[in-house]
């Protein structure tokens, strides 16, 4: 079976070339705007020669970027009253993607926020809720359907974009990996951007989301992360604050893909912390919600 991309203009359409045998060939041309409902009778065609539907879609992509070039990405950033930050932030992503489209949820900021991300070149959705969670699941109302991977980070500046290329990698290379994140914790990091009670904290919820939840990560609160944008388009969040990592660790893993952790350089955030010691126990419930259900 070849499965082949053509691309026929920049602008109209694909060449999509089925040959499910040597006897028998197929070329479907797939307008951009109806792309989605045109792949989708490949998949089945794909299901029928033994391939899962997840199996069939990743094929699919993987044959689409070799004719269309580098991943395409979607950036979501949560924020509030964040503007020391915002503007670094995007324009770090700027220099180390190729052209993400950077969506910030701004949960009604009182400084310049929005201003500075516009002038960044972001688009801005607004949240009716509260919460990093609540600010994440309206960002994923707004999921790019062209975007092949999906970056998630904070609008403070203390995650490296440098390191995301290299996440996107391991996505490419690992079908079975569903989600990427960066781990603070890494043996050759030194945190200095962590204070001691912080730094503590986080080790004892990552020790208790690894015993109850049976998930295995070094650093589960990461806020950076790259990941499939087919699971966040089905997930259901339930989290209104930071307890959204955790959650969505358990949620990957129990569709059955696996997470990877890559070491990055944690940066000292700009301007005011927004995460407090009285958060980390909504985060351990959460760890134990999610434990009961398993």
């Amino acid at each position: 079976m070849v499965l082949t991309f053509r691309k026929i203009t920049d602008i109209e359409s694909l060449e999509l070339e089925y040959i499910p045998s040597l006897n028998d060939k197929a070329t479907i041309v797939i307008p951009v705007k109806n792309e989605e409902r045109a792949i989708s009778l490949v998949i089945d065609e794909l299901i029928q020669e033994g391939y899962d539907k997840r199996g069939a879609r990743e094929l699919i992509q993987m044959e689409k970027r070799d004719v269309q070039g580098a991943p395409s990405m979607q950036v979501i950033i949560a924020a509030l009253n964040e503007q020391e930050g915002i503007g670094l932030t995007i324009a770090e992503l700027m220099r180390c993607l190729d052209a993400p489209k950077v969506l910030v949820v701004d949960g009604k900021s009182s400084d310049r926020t929005v201003e500075v991300a516009k002038n960044f070149g972001a688009e801005i959705v607004y949240q009716s809720g509260v919460g990093k969670g609540d600010a994440l699941a309206k960002g994923f109302e707004y999921l790019d359907p062209a975007a092949d991977y999906v970056v998630i980070t904070d609008a403070d500046y203390t995650y490296p974009a440098q390191a995301i290329p290299e996440m996107i990698r391991i996505l490419e290379e690992n079908p079975s990996v569903g989600m990427v994140c960066g781990n603070r914790f890494h043996e050759q990091n030194r945190i200095s951007a962590f204070d001691n009670v912080y730094s503590f904290g986080n080790k004892l919820i990552a020790l208790t989301h690894n015993l109850l939840n049976g998930i295995t990560l070094e650093d589960p609160l990461t806020g950076l992360r790259v990941i499939r944008p087919s699971l966040l388009s089905n997930w259901q969040v339930k989290s209104k604050g930071f307890d959204v990592e955790v959650e969505l660790n358990y949620y990957v893993e129990r569709m059955g893909f696996t997470i990877v952790e890559v070491p990055i350089y944690y940066r000292q955030r700009v301007g005011e912390k927004k995460l407090k010691i009285q958060h980390g126990f909504s985060i351990l419930k959460r760890v134990m919600l999610d434990a009961a259900i398993t």
